[in-house]
């Protein structure tokens, strides 16, 4: 039985605000403080929140006509996962992607890691959060650098501290499931 997509996004927000939502003092990687962290991961990798979320992503991108969807280790890991998975269950299959921080030294020597994308296909990056951007800005440098077009970004939670202005600059639009302010934050 197939769910709506408010149904999902009810339940992917209630697993976020019990499971992933901390409150406390924290240092983010983009160097901010901050009196709350939210860790994506902790949902990402257990079954419902990777169902959910590669359902909701899924239903976000299966009309933009893309050839791949990733994003940077280790955020868009598990999101990468769930969604090729999901795409295959529902015939739809999308092929995902891992961007390192740098290549790596030894093997292929590649940054991109995943099924071989090709000069000119177009990809949509994933992320848990974002707050800066800076991540999914890196992976975006480093699909520019083998000829891979990548316009858009969506991230489950959007902190409303930057990312989106950041994005735009360097050529991405985010969109995301939820921001800050569906956690009352």
């Amino acid at each position: 039985m197939a769910e709506n997509i408010a149904d999902l996004k009810s339940k992917l927000l209630a697993l976020l605000d019990k499971e992933a939502l901390r409150r406390g003092s924290f240092v983010l990687s983009s160097g901010k403080t901050s009196n709350y962290y939210l860790d994506g991961r902790v949902i990402t990798l257990t079954p419902e929140g990777a169902y959910l979320v590669a359902s909701i992503i899924l239903e976000m991108v299966k009309d933009k006509g893309i050839d791949a969807l990733g994003g940077p280790t280790i955020g868009a890991d598990p999101i990468a996962g769930a969604v090729a998975a999901l795409s295959h269950l529902k015939q739809i299959p999308l092929k995902t992607f891992i961007v390192r921080k740098t290549a790596k030294e030894h093997g292929t020597q590649r940054q991109v890691e995943g099924p071989a994308l090709k000069e000119g296909d177009s990809v949509i990056l994933v992320d848990d959060v974002a707050t800066s951007g800076k991540s999914l800005i890196e992976a975006k440098e480093a699909l520019d650098r083998i000829g891979v077009k990548a316009d858009c970004a969506i991230v489950i939670v959007d902190r409303c501290e930057g990312a989106a202005e950041n994005l735009k600059k360097a050529g991405l639009k985010l969109e995301s499931i939820f921001t800050v302010k569906d956690f009352g934050l």
